[in-house]
């Protein structure tokens, strides 16, 4: 066995350097029984990432079950689910913006846009769940609710948003390491606010007819049979 070490020297990140190494060690012909593993920061790397993985898992199933105990119901959170790939799209616009790279720090991040993301379509959806319990037809609860709730989602979103940006323009000794995550954070919140909006109504739209038509297909036999005589 032998062991090659090196640091890094300079801005560029662990895995941009770990890239260019596999790219050269890619081209070398090693004979049989020889093989290439990487070690160090990189496997510390990996194995972060791994368990960062992981906790995003749990926490989306976490907050889905209590999600579906507070409605009462299983469908509804899933729609409202659909806001965390959503901020995902905000989150890489936002790095690729100013040039971060996505690193453990970003990842909890987004971690914590799992809870932060999905408060916005929760207070949508329940006022219309609200007002089609008061007897509003769907399409008239979705815009009411929509019109209602467009200031309150826009003020909790943008409060996150500002106290969140002196930390994302990485000012300060040391500040650089904490931007990534306020970054991930603000990419992520803003892309859901504007999408959210438009999204969840037409998925709220789209599952309900869809399970009525999956009730009217699978309706119980007898009840058929009752409605034909």
């Amino acid at each position: 066995m032998a062991s090659i070490t090196a640091n890094l020297n300079g801005t560029r990140p662990l895995a941009a350097v770990l890239k260019d190494v596999q790219a050269q060690m890619a081209q070398l012909q090693l004979p049989p029984g020889y093989s290439v593993d990487y070690t160090g920061q990189t496997e510390m790397m990996n194995e972060t990432f791994g368990q960062l993985g992981l906790a995003l898992i749990m926490a989306v199933v976490l907050v889905y079950l209590v999600m579906a105990a507070q409605f009462e119901s299983f469908f509804h959170p899933f729609i409202i689910m659909f806001s965390i790939p959503v901020s995902l799209t905000g989150v890489v616009a936002a790095l690729m913006f100013t040039g971060r790279t996505f690193n453990v720090v970003a990842f909890i991040g987004v971690i914590m846009l799992a809870g932060i993301v999905l408060s916005n379509a929760i207070i949508l959806v329940d006022y219309i769940n609200v007002l089609r319990r008061e007897g509003t037809p769907r399409e008239e609860a979705i815009l009411a609710a929509g019109r209602t709730r467009l200031r309150p989602i826009l003020m909790t979103a943008l409060t996150t948003v500002l106290a969140m940006l002196p930390l994302a323009a990485g000012i300060g000794e040391g500040a650089e390491m904490e931007a990534g995550l306020a970054t991930a954070v603000v990419g992520g919140l803003l892309a859901s606010t504007v999408l959210t909006l438009i999204l969840v109504p037409v998925l709220y739209t789209i599952f309900e007819d869809f399970g009525r038509g999956l009730k009217h297909l699978f309706g119980s036999p007898g009840r058929r049979r009752g409605v034909e005589v």
